[in-house]
């Protein structure tokens, strides 16, 4: 006699229970009761054979039912979720964020504004990622997202759904440090030539302002030069975090090689350095502003716009969009601030003595400028405007020795100082490596590795 089969029938029945309403679950259990009494019923049937019928010895078997209702326990127990990534965009809000992302949670909400810890996720930044499990109604069940990052790690803050409340961890994860190397030749413009190699728009900027006492990246920039650039990447997991620093460069301009590299002497700050040794860096930047156009130069003697009288421009204007950023052109420390008659919105940095300069007609400050606060060359210190006797949007840069106005295109530019002779044999190292690193870039290298 053959017993039939009842595994495809428990089978169907748990899947019934695991994807089914509470209603559909009870009928699922009755159901599978209902076939194992049929089936064992049949089971002993008289067995038949043609027109003969045989006796058949009842066949007493003890059939292992499913824990059912443990199955059902656990499926309660157990909450669907869906995992949902998004970046902050310009003018978003934590509310913003969370309806985006699918989250209808005020309770989650309120704690991240209260708890001491996931407060930190309130300071968003454009382009900081998200990620969040939820429920299908909506439920925030875990939140997470990196919130700062060091040199070697990076700190990241999760926000958890518990039994009886929400809980939020502080954790930082090192970082893996990678060492890129691209190159790229320009073609329209030095950005696009930067995209279509993949390097990160930060890095592009950092070359430029690494260069741009050397070269003249508004008017000099020609179809045809190219750079080879090496530098930092840090990553979490696979994922990319952050660029880092520029490690070396070259940039040809118009048939001019320009090469530097990263160096930090020991107990020393580090800085760029031509491959001779001498500082990249010159004292102070050729513009503070990339500009469109010179609008005034300096004049002992000019029609005034405004007041339609002849009196001295003592600086440059540099005509350039409203909010365009200015930088400072050299290390100091902000020694005036504040609203001056025709300058407008004014700062005025003192450098070492006896140099000082002076920016006017600014829009608005950069955040934290005040008296006395110290400057890096190259530091956004404010933004381009009109105010003052202005006709329209760009700076008044003025360059002063001795606090006297002088014309800073007709003044040798002092540079930083060269490196020791003792530092600068270990920077031949790094030179050497960049000069092997550069010649990987190269297309003859590339072509000789192929074959």
């Amino acid at each position: 006699m053959r017993i039939p089969d009842y595994k495809p029938f428990i089978g169907m029945a748990q899947q019934l229970l695991f994807r089914s309403s509470r209603k559909t679950r009870a009928l699922a259990v009755a159901g599978l009761v209902f076939a194992l009494t049929t089936f064992g019923a049949v089971a002993v049937a008289p067995a038949t054979v043609g027109a003969i019928q045989f006796d058949a010895k009842t066949v007493q078997m003890e059939l292992p039912l499913p824990e059912l209702s443990a199955q059902i326990e656990a499926l309660e127990e157990h909450v669907e979720h869906f995992v949902r990534e998004d970046k902050v965009r310009w003018g978003d809000t934590m509310g913003t964020l969370l309806t985006r992302m699918g989250i209808n949670d005020p309770a989650a909400l309120a704690f991240i504004k209260s708890n001491s810890t996931a407060k930190d996720l309130l300071k968003l930044m454009t382009g900081q990622m998200f990620r969040a499990k939820v429920t299908e109604e909506g439920k925030l069940l875990q939140l997470s997202s990196n919130v700062s990052t060091d040199e070697d790690a990076v700190r990241k803050i999760v926000v958890n759904r518990e039994q009886y409340g929400f809980t939020a961890e502080d954790s930082s994860t090192e970082l893996d440090r990678h060492v890129e190397m691209r190159s790229g030749v320009i073609h329209s413009s030095l950005f696009a030539a930067a995209d279509a190699a993949q390097i990160p728009g930060a890095v592009t900027s950092a070359m430029i302002q690494m260069f741009i006492t050397n070269i003249d990246f508004r008017r000099n920039i020609r179809r045809g030069d190219f750079f080879k650039i090496v530098y930092e990447t840090y990553w979490q997991n696979g994922n990319f975090v952050r660029s880092g620093r520029i490690l070396g460069a070259m940039f040809v301009n118009q048939g001019e090689v320009h090469e530097a590299a990263w160096y930090e002497a020991p107990g020393q700050e580090g800085g760029y350095y031509e491959f001779d040794g001498k500082a990249l860096k010159k004292a102070f930047l050729r513009t503070p502003v990339a500009f469109t156009r010179i609008s005034s130069g300096f004049s002992l003697k000019r029609l005034h716009p405004i007041l339609k009288t002849y009196r001295a421009h003592k600086g440059i204007d540099y005509a350039a969009p409203h909010g365009t950023p200015i930088y400072a052109a050299a290390d100091g420390y902000v020694k005036e601030i504040g609203y001056r008659g025709g300058y407008g919105k004014l700062i005025v940095l003192q450098h070492w003595s006896p140099y000082s300069t002076a920016y006017g007609h600014m829009s608005r400050y950069a955040r934290g400028m005040t008296r006395g606060k110290k400057v890096k060359q190259g530091e956004v210190i404010g933004y381009v405007g009109a105010t003052g006797y202005a006709t329209g949007p760009h700076l008044h840069y003025e360059f002063r020795i001795n606090n006297r106005q002088v014309n800073p295109r007709m003044v040798a530019i002092p540079t930083a100082k060269p490196l020791k002779p003792h530092h600068l044999r270990q920077f031949r190292l790094v030179t050497k490596e960049m000069q092997h690193r550069f010649a990987m870039l190269s297309p003859e290298f590339k072509l000789a590795k192929a074959e």
